[in-house]
């Protein structure tokens, strides 16, 4: 079986999952629940200075779900730790005593002050932690106090924290980034500017769930009034992907290592991060759905995928599809994609038909011979992929390549390897359903 031992900045752990600074990482009763499950790491719950934050005292969490009522997006408006720095110290040390094989991260958000960093690093370090994780993402609460993704949001700031936290700790020191921004390479590059030793990605997008129907008012609301809050979940993934893949992919970035948040639930969103370039992956909304023990599919379905894949550890599978992503002025305009329904798969439903013939290209058939029947007409066909997104069943629409030499059903002539033509025609006789 592939080994899953993990070594990110020089910190090893039995695989790459670790819990996100989060609700599960607040005290060590969770994290040492989450080790004895075997969850390879922890970021701690971010910590601040005294006095402690005070958190509302009501609902903290919005949720999106599915028709089916599963949760794919979460929203949170809590804020960092609400127990005393000591408290957390102290549980910390001994986690970090109990668990030596495991990986333990002090996430910390502090003021723009260099003597308030001066005196809290020393400390935290002290527990034994293997490294900190600067949050300088967290959208709501801390954002108004000057920190979070007020720091994250400005390259300056963060470059000038960042700084102080790699002045005066000893381990290693990874920056946490907000997708809030237009240009996720800006922060980045002020993170290897201050020689941050990895980041990690993304951190909660600002979102507003919805609204009380029955009320009109804003929800979650505390007594009436309701608050922007961090969107995370299955829903962020693919901004995390593509944040993580612009980092990977960028000269001036791409040496950096990535801690790759963001989405994910199962095996297959592991993989997607480590492709794009992550070197590990942490976890949190997944955790707080289903509980720690989904920790067992996803070590598990990564084993499996890296043994499919001949691979025998993670670091193979780091950065393979980096190569892949690029501009969209650097995409074959030759190459030609025709979608194709396997009948014997097919359930005769029509979706493929209907948003086809109302939003797209009118390239596919519902009767032939007075028959319900559907497939698709080549010629019209653009290989959209829309089909291919609304099928209900698995593998029934598939998108083939007509290579070069392929015949051209419009024209009877092989495709030529310079130019594909395919064009539709208004009065194109194929165009009315047979």
């Amino acid at each position: 079986m592939a080994d899953l031992s993990s070594e990110f900045l020089g910190i090893k752990s039995p695989n790459p999952f670790w819990l996100a600074s989060a609700p599960p990482t607040d005290k060590g009763y969770n994290v040492n629940r989450a080790f004895e499950a075997g969850w390879g790491g922890a970021v701690w719950k971010t910590l601040g200075q005294d006095p402690a934050v005070v958190n509302v005292n009501g609902p903290r969490y919005g949720v999106r779900h599915s028709n089916d009522r599963r949760v794919v997006g979460f929203n949170n408006i809590e804020l960092i730790t609400d127990r005393s720095l000591k408290v957390n110290l102290d549980e910390m040390r001994q986690i970090k005593k109990d668990w030596p094989d495991r990986a333990l991260v002090a996430s910390i958000m502090l003021p723009m002050e260099e003597k308030v960093w001066a005196e809290h690093v020393p400390m935290i370090e002290d527990t034994g932690a293997d490294a900190f994780e600067l949050n300088f993402g967290c959208p709501h609460g801390m954002s108004e106090r000057g920190m979070g993704a007020a720091v994250g949001q400005v390259p300056e700031y963060l470059q000038r924290m960042a700084e102080w936290c790699k002045k005066y700790a000893s381990i290693p020191v990874i920056v946490k980034l907000t997708p809030n921004v237009t240009n996720i390479l800006l922060p980045a590059r002020a993170a290897i500017a201050a020689n941050a030793d990895a980041v990690s990605l993304i951190n909660t997008v600002n979102s507003i769930m919805r609204v009380d129907y029955d009320t009109l008012s804003m929800y979650p609301n505390t007594d009436g009034m309701g608050s922007h809050g961090g969107y995370c979940g299955e829903g962020v993934k693919p901004i995390a992907l593509h944040m993580i893949a612009e980092i990977s992919r960028t000269e001036d970035t791409a040496g950096i290592p990535i801690s790759g948040i963001g989405g994910i639930t199962d095996w297959r969103d592991a993989v997607d991060h480590l492709a794009l370039g992550a070197q590990n992956v942490q976890v949190c909304t997944a955790a707080m759905v289903y509980g720690f023990k989904i920790i067992d599919d996803l070590t598990d379905g990564l084993s499996n995928f890296l043994d499919e894949k001949g691979m025998t550890c993670v670091s193979e599978l780091v950065g393979k599809a980096v190569p892949t992503v690029t501009d969209w002025q650097h995409l074959n305009l030759n190459h030609v994609d025709k979608a194709h329904i396997d009948q014997d798969l097919c359930i005769s439903c029509g979706r493929c038909h209907i948003v086809c013939e109302d939003v797209s290209h009118q390239a596919i058939t519902n009767t032939l011979d007075g028959e319900r029947h559907f497939e698709v007409i080549d010629e019209e066909c653009v290989g959209c992929n829309l089909c291919v997104s609304v099928c209900p069943v698995v593998d029934c629409i598939t998108m083939q390549p007509m290579s070069s030499g392929s015949i051209d059903p419009r024209t009877g002539k092989k495709i030529s390897s310079e130019k594909a033509n395919w064009t539709t025609h208004e009065n194109n006789p194929m165009r009315v359903n047979k």
